[in-house]
C-alpha cells in the first residue's frame, strides 16, 4: 500500500474517532502501521472497528478483515 493510500486511511480513522468521541464514546485511534494488531478505533468492549475510506467499499472483504483481526 502506498504512502498516499495509508495517509488517506489514517485520516479517515482519526475522523471516525473524532465523530465517536463527540457522540460521547470513549474511543482511541489504533494508530497506523499496526496491520491488524489493534482495531482502527478501540474502547468499545466487544466491538472491533474496521474503518474504510474508499470510493467503492468491498463490504464482504471489510467484514472478513474485521473478523480475522478480532
Amino acid at each position: 500500500m502506498g504512502a498516499k493510500s495509508q495517509k488517506k486511511g489514517a485520516d479517515g480513522e482519526r475522523e471516525l474517532v473524532e465523530h465517536l468521541r463527540r457522540a460521547g464514546y470513549s474511543v482511541s485511534w489504533g494508530g497506523n502501521r499496526t496491520y491488524g494488531a489493534v482495531p482502527d478505533a478501540s474502547g468499545l468492549p466487544g466491538v472491533h472497528i474496521e474503518c474504510k475510506r474508499v470510493e467503492r467499499l468491498d463490504l464482504y472483504g471489510a467484514v472478513q478483515q474485521a473478523h480475522s483481526d478480532s
